[in-house]
């Protein structure tokens, strides 16, 4: 018999403001160093604006090409159950050379997971359909590679740096 789990998915997880007036949705990879710079171009961009942007991730492992992605983001959705996806997020692209199983597990201990299962969760793909879900509705809204960003349900295309995202930002708060 199978266990039914209430589980938080990445949809619903955002950090900032729920009253923001912008919300950016990135489609992510952990192992690409792309994304790596988006989060840190989003994180700018959050501090800048303040309380006018909301963020949100989702996931796009680009297996073809890494391996270890996949496992990577349901890392991520694992640690989202305890309230703790951004912790696990930021840790993971801050070691995406080490994204093996066991570095996940040693991850999850260091942002504080609880679950005592999160490794077999991990090996068993426990949350893999969650991460499919993100992939499939990425690939509904016309992404083909990590590191796309949509503003406001818009998907912006080529230079995703600070300036560019900021001119689209204040573009659209002068209105």
């Amino acid at each position: 018999m199978a266990i039914s789990r209430n589980v938080i998915e990445t949809r619903d997880i955002y950090i900032g403001s729920a009253n923001a007036p912008i919300t950016i949705t990135g489609y992510i990879d952990y192992e690409s160093l792309a994304c790596a710079k988006l989060n840190d171009v989003l994180h700018q961009l959050m501090e800048t604006y303040e309380g006018k942007i909301r963020l949100n991730f989702r996931h796009f492992p680009m297996s073809n090409k890494h391996q270890k992605a996949m496992k990577a983001a349901e890392a991520a959705v694992a640690a989202a159950q305890e309230n703790l996806f951004w912790q696990m997020h930021n840790k993971l692209l801050e070691n995406q050379k080490q994204l093996g199983t066991i570095s996940l597990k040693q991850y999850g201990k260091q942002i504080g997971v609880k679950n005592k299962r999160f490794l077999d969760d991990l090996v068993n793909g426990i949350y893999a359909w969650q991460v499919r879900e993100d992939l499939l509705e990425a690939v509904d809204n016309g992404v083909t590679s990590a590191g796309v960003v949509f503003i406001n349900g818009k998907k912006i295309e080529g230079d995703i740096s600070y300036e560019a995202l900021s001119e689209i930002i204040n573009d659209i708060l002068n209105a």
